[in-house]
């Protein structure tokens, strides 16, 4: 029996064969692989973003908080790293006492599924690091929504 795909299936399907040829014929300066983890693979860049997908912070002391270990120095560095990269976006407000935000621009808002294949991964493979309970989790009772809560 023929499995019908929908037409976003067909559509992703083509659009994968598109990028995997233009990928083939192109000669490249450096591994994909390599080049995106030298964007995102910095100490505390992954939280940052984690907390911007998933908590919905934006402000600096926002992340201070809410990520251990990291400091303000090394905070401000990696936020100023990430708008350069083009992940997120500074915005400043004309206001007294001076209020910045950060947004995250198109292309840090694509990182979402990537993170939560990250998350799917340590959720099945690395469960004694993750829960008290070490036996490993079903990979079918892990969606995208339930795992939200682990990010």
């Amino acid at each position: 029996m023929v499995e019908l795909k929908t037409s976003e299936q067909y559509q992703e399907k083509k659009e994968n064969a598109n990028h995997k040829k233009l990928i083939e014929d192109m000669e490249c300066k450096c591994c994909p692989v390599f080049n995106t983890f030298n964007i995102i693979g910095k100490k505390f860049s992954l939280l940052i973003l984690r907390n911007m997908l998933y908590d919905k912070q934006k402000r600096f002391n926002e992340f201070l908080n809410s990520i251990e270990e990291i400091n303000p120095k090394t905070l401000s560095i990696r936020l100023k790293e990430m708008e350069k990269d083009g992940l997120i976006k500074r915005h400043v407000y004309n206001e007294t006492p001076i209020r910045i935000e950060y947004y995250l621009t198109q292309k840090g808002k694509e990182l979402q599924p990537i993170m939560e294949q990250m998350a799917l991964f340590s959720l099945k493979y690395c469960c004694d690091q993750i829960f008290d309970n070490p036996d490993p989790i079903k990979i079918e009772k892990i969606t995208a929504k339930s795992i939200r809560k682990y990010l």
